[in-house]
């Protein structure tokens, strides 16, 4: 991976503005609270009107979201998923020095922003997400804003020995739909932590055998599966595959690191990981570490 544009990290009175790329949102109470968490880190939230926006099932149109991306402030924090952040990706976005957070549909803006050559992306809590979020978790992404080193996350080792190489994150659905598209990072020796929810083991199966097809799981350093709310399969479907066979099966023959379990995804615990940051990954020991 080229080297990335650094993000300076965030000191007390600089400013956040909201993002809302995605779906639309259902009311602001949940924003605010998120809105509230930042602030008592010191930073000020810029006025937004984005729950008021609409544009069928999106928060607005394309030009009112793409707009969001464009505003001046060191953070830009998205307010929710769902989808929609891709259609923005139609046109050229001049990224701009500073920090990108979100997760899930926003995978498509912090794929796309890293391989455009800019780091400062941070694959965690959503503003509507962040109030509820466990103080770790809180604390972990302050620290990661604010320039300090945060803990090692723990998972299920899965082995492949260790690796070292550049983070990053992404929900496996949305990232499959830019395989191909000119937008995806470079994997190369990467350690790459995908997440999901709502996709039946078939087809998660499915998606990796996708990335297989298309070499790119074969140029990975090491891989980590963060939690897959509500994709595993039934207990009473002894037809049914379940999604810790296919993860395993589907990544086995890869002779690289391998964690399952982690911190990170659609549960209330979702640890941020930096993009392009260099990481450590243990294999053995069922770790994923931070190199400062």
């Amino acid at each position: 991976m080229t080297a990335l544009q650094p993000a300076i990290p965030l000191t007390a009175g600089d400013a956040v503005a909201t993002v809302a790329a995605s779906s639309a949102l259902a009311d602001d109470h949940r924003l605010e609270e998120g809105l509230e968490v930042l602030r008592g880190w010191g930073l000020c939230p810029l006025e937004q009107n984005v729950s008021a926006r609409r544009w069928g099932h999106l928060a607005g149109t394309d030009q009112e979201r793409f707009s969001d991306l464009t505003q001046d402030a060191p953070l830009l924090a998205c307010a929710r998923g769902g989808w929609g952040s891709a259609r923005l990706l139609e046109h050229p976005i001049s990224w701009k020095p500073g920090w990108l957070l979100g997760f899930s549909d926003v995978t498509s803006l912090l794929w796309a922003r890293l391989s455009a050559g800019w780091a400062g992306g941070i694959h965690g809590p959503l503003l509507t997400t962040l109030a509820a979020e466990p103080a770790w978790s809180r604390e972990r992404l302050r620290q990661l804003l604010f320039g300090e080193t945060p803990p090692a996350l723990e998972g299920e080792p899965r082995g492949g020995g260790q690796t070292t190489g550049p983070l990053l994150a992404a929900n496996l659905t949305v990232a499959s739909h830019l395989l191909g598209s000119g937008l995806m990072p470079n994997l190369q020796g990467a350690i790459l932590v995908l997440e999901d929810v709502g996709e039946a083991p078939y087809r998660i199966d499915r998606m990796l055998t996708h990335w297989r097809l298309c070499g790119v799981l074969q140029q990975l350093g090491g891989i980590g599966f963060g939690q897959f709310e509500g994709c595993d399969s039934s207990p009473d479907d002894p037809l049914t595959t379940t999604l810790a066979a296919v993860l395993d099966e589907r990544t086995a023959d890869l002779n690289i690191p391998v964690v399952m379990n982690l911190p990170v995804g659609h549960v209330c615990g979702n640890a941020a990981l930096p993009m392009g940051q260099l990481a450590c990954l243990d294999g053995n020991r069922g770790s994923l570490s931070l190199v400062a």
